[in-house]
């Protein structure tokens, strides 16, 4: 066995390199197209929502978009580059002088595991800060009504519809220190802010202690402070809201509009606080096994293109190819669903699919290498 020379390996690495962007541009470009006719169809009934609205949340999402369709586009790409190269009988040539199968896919693999890793580190951030923008956007022009609420840094902020006092008032809360035990949230220091349809300050209400219950809030050590009037001390007494545990867990920050670098705090927040924090433990591990998923796409590719044409079947393998891969992404989503309902370990299902793609390409390989 020779060993590769420098020219050739490069060669194969920038065919290889060359067919995944151009494979990434095209299903980047079809995946947003969709998104984007689908952002038209929702705001055709939001006047509010215009086409420069529409045209900036799907920009905001570009880089979302690029980071869930990178191992399709490796492995699609690969598939191509492959083909091509085994069709032209280059490849037929390079093992023909002694080269191995292992030698010339050694640097495609290695720019596959480096575009995970790109992609893990570098696109991941870019992508949560984009995201998180094109949320918003769209939370504000094309899903509005659900009333803003956040929870950040262990601090809730609630804006609700208020009648105590006004027709049409508001309510604006902020409770810190929010914890979640045995599904009963609690929380310290809480204030709300009591005003009118105009904004104006009608009432403020300053409690040590909050429990939320059914339809309402159960403040104690509550101080009633009204402009132009003495503090009032009430003791304890109920606020109404809308508010529920499940609607306090779905205000987290996706899991979408977090970094790579980000969520690992995010996650000892949510333990600290007594959420669960499965979905972004998850999406971390995700992030975490992207670049080994990604040379598992370049090698399943390789195994799946590499026929040689004379043998005939070529159709049939580049065709068990595409499939492999959305078996392969069935496989991970299905995982996942199993993760976020706790049936198995995080880790198993973040890290089971890629693994076991790598063992079925590199089978593949051998059987077609050594076989």
């Amino acid at each position: 066995m020779k060993n590769i020379p420098v020219t050739l390996s490069l060669y194969f690495g920038r065919q290889f390199l060359l067919a995944v962007v151009v494979m990434l541009a095209a299903l980047s470009a079809l995946v947003s197209l969709f998104d984007f006719l689908e952002l038209l169809r929702e705001a055709a009934a939001r006047p509010a929502a215009s086409f420069g609205i529409v045209v900036e949340i799907e920009f905001m999402r570009q880089p979302w978009t690029l980071l869930q369709i990178l191992p399709f586009a490796i492995l699609l790409g690969g598939i191509f580059a492959f083909w091509r190269l085994s069709r032209s009988s280059e490849l037929v040539v390079a093992r023909a002088a002694g080269i191995s199968a292992w030698q010339f896919l050694a640097l495609p693999v290695l720019l596959a595991t480096l575009l995970g890793a790109v992609g893990t580190g570098g696109l991941s951030p870019l992508s949560a800060v984009m995201y998180s923008r094109g949320e918003t956007l769209y939370n504000a022009y094309l899903r509005p009504g659900g009333g803003p609420l956040s929870l950040n840094g262990g601090e809730l902020w609630v804006r609700q519809a208020d009648a105590g006092l006004v027709p049409g008032g508001v309510a604006v809360l902020h409770a810190a220190g929010v914890h979640l035990e045995h599904n009963v949230l609690r929380a310290e220091q809480v204030s709300v802010l009591r005003l009118d349809g105009q904004a104006t300050l009608l009432q403020r209400m300053e409690a040590s202690q909050a429990t939320l219950s059914t339809g309402a809030w159960n403040l104690r050590g509550v101080s009633v402070l009204t402009p132009g009037a003495a503090p009032q001390l009430v003791g304890q007494m109920d606020f109404p809201t809308d508010l529920t545990v499940r609607r306090v867990e779905e205000s987290f920050a996706s899991p979408d509009s977090l970094s790579f670098w980000a969520l690992p705090g995010f996650i000892a927040l949510l333990k600290r606080s007594g959420f669960s924090p499965i979905q972004h433990e998850l999406a971390f591990q995700a992030l975490l096994a992207l670049p080994l998923l990604c040379a598992t796409m370049a090698l399943v590719a390789a195994g799946f293109s590499m026929r040689p044409s004379r043998r005939g079947g070529a159709a049939r393998m580049l065709a068990s190819g595409v499939g492999c891969g959305f078996a392969l992404f069935m496989v991970s989503e299905v995982a996942n669903q199993f993760g976020t309902s706790g049936a198995i370990p995080v880790i198993l299902a973040a890290w089971a699919p890629a693994m076991a793609g790598l063992f079925l390409a590199l089978a593949l390989l051998l059987h077609l290498e050594d076989g």
